[in-house]
């Protein structure tokens, strides 16, 4: 993995981990991430005007069926996740579908892409996976939402493992933009959660009114955390690609202990450090 590669990647998990803290402490549902995937259409439409009218990139089915298949399981992915939260246990669900995503990400980019993996890379992928489970809580030995907890997560999973292999094909392969990818996915997801943000108009004002600075955070760096690393999987593997991502939970969880008063600070740091672990051995296998 190149430096430049690591530096793109983990840029992005700075920026995934900001704009999910920011989405917590403004604590909303479904009209928040419509009102600022709203706010981000607007703001990236000049960039990615620009992109679509001087970046020579052949438009045909092919290309056009990959913005939607991708779009699709962007939004099948937020719907499953936000489903388990409703259904299972939060402590089940979400270490489940952060360590089933680049597990599945890797395997499929193996099996899928032909990407060969190292002994060293496979190791800092399984030490990064274990450590997203123990730091974020792992897994309850009791649940009585057990079964429907562990469907859900692994189910997003599924489809993190999913999207991530289509998007990589679709921009290191078929050469789609990776903006325009973005942008494309972002769109189609606004278009379909319009009726939900019409119904609930007055949460989408108060929101705009409360935090309309947290909000524009957000429209700005939550695209730019994906961009970048799209554009890393334009010449980086996915095997290497998809676990890197991960040291985001670590930034994630760290806010929360710190800046949210949620505690735990001390064994949170030691599993940060064995996550960190890992990521070095997948950066320099």
């Amino acid at each position: 993995m190149t430096l430049f590669a690591f530096l793109l990647v983990f840029a992005a998990a700075v920026c995934h981990a900001t704009w999910n803290f920011y989405v917590k402490r403004i604590n909303g549902g479904p009209e928040l991430i419509w009102l600022f995937s709203l706010v981000t259409c607007i703001l990236y439409f000049p960039a990615a005007f620009y992109v679509f009218a001087t970046v020579e990139t052949q438009w045909g089915w092919v290309e056009i069926g990959f913005i939607v298949g991708s779009s699709l399981l962007h939004i099948a992915y937020f719907l499953c996740l936000q489903a388990g939260y409703r259904r299972g246990d939060l402590s089940l669900v979400y270490p489940t579908a952060r360590s089933t995503g680049p597990l599945l990400s890797v395997t499929f980019a193996v099996i899928v892409l032909g990407e060969a993996i190292s002994i060293q890379a496979a190791l800092g992928v399984f030490i990064i996976i274990a450590g997203v489970i123990n730091l974020t809580g792992g897994f309850k030995k009791r649940s009585s939402n057990l079964t429907t907890s562990l469907l859900f997560g692994i189910s997003t999973g599924v489809f993190i493992g999913a999207y991530t292999v289509l998007d990589a094909h679709a921009v290191a392969v078929i050469m789609i933009p990776p903006l325009i990818l973005d942008y494309a996915s972002i769109s189609i997801r606004l278009l379909i959660m319009t009726p939900i943000a019409l119904r609930r108009m007055e949460l989408v004002k108060g929101h705009w009114r409360d935090h309309c600075t947290a909000v524009l955070v957000v429209a700005i760096i939550s695209p730019l955390a994906y961009i970048l690393v799209l554009y890393a999987m334009t010449f980086t593997p996915v095997i290497y690609v998809a676990p890197l991502r991960e040291s985001s939970v670590v930034m994630t969880v760290l806010m929360g202990s710190i800046w949210l008063g949620e505690g735990d600070l001390k064994r949170r740091l030691s599993w940060a450090l064995v996550i960190m672990g890992g990521v070095a051995l997948l950066a320099t296998g």
